[in-house]
């Protein structure tokens, strides 16, 4: 998803600056523009002195300018580190016993994971992704408790159900795991 939308995004930019670009240069070079085009001669300027002065007396203009570039410039840095962060594992790579390696969808081994998390006592709701190699996959594990659940029994469990089944069956040598509890909000019960 975060690959499509930073191929359009950077699509679109390109070719609104690959249009402004070339008809600047057209203007430049004395061709033929369009008649809507702001700037026809190569003697035209981008901003006239009038332009640049218009709002220079309104109290409200340099705030809005500085927030609008405020704006900008966090807005491309958090872009920025959208791109840096570490992407799911999109697939695994599974010893098929054979010398040959095989590969498995990583949303796949990360469904199966949280379907049977998420079928251990007191697990309300598990979400997993995996991080990582896809020759050394490491899960992440956000489980949901109910009430009555015990931390430690959960992650015991955990540990020695869901994600040893996963190791087995994927041939991993390990699958080491973060997991992160956070319980589910309930009203308290009145006591007689």
């Amino acid at each position: 998803m975060l690959r499509t939308v930073n191929r359009v995004v950077l699509g679109l930019a390109g070719l609104v600056l690959l249009l402004a670009g070339g008809a600047a240069l057209a203007a430049g070079l004395g061709l033929d523009v369009p008649s809507w085009w702001p700037w026809g001669t190569k003697h035209d300027v981008l901003l006239s002195r009038s332009r640049r002065i218009r709002w220079h007396e309104q109290d409200w203009w340099w705030p809005v300018v500085i927030a609008v570039l405020a704006l900008t410039v966090l807005l491309a840095l958090w872009w920025l580190l959208a791109q840096l962060r570490r992407a799911r594992l999109a697939e695994v790579l599974v010893d098929s016993g054979d010398g040959e390696g095989a590969l498995l969808r990583g949303r796949a081994l990360e469904s199966v994971l949280a379907g049977e998390a998420e079928g251990l006592d007191g697990v309300a709701r598990a979400q997993v992704v995996l991080v990582g190699r896809r020759a050394a996959p490491a899960a992440r594990v956000a489980l949901l408790l109910e009430p009555h659940a015990q931390p430690g029994e959960a992650l015991g469990r955990l540990e020695g159900e869901t994600l040893a089944h996963a190791r087995d069956s994927a041939g991993l040598a390990e699958l080491p795991a973060e997991v992160r509890f956070r319980s589910v909000k309930h009203r308290p019960r009145r006591v007689n």
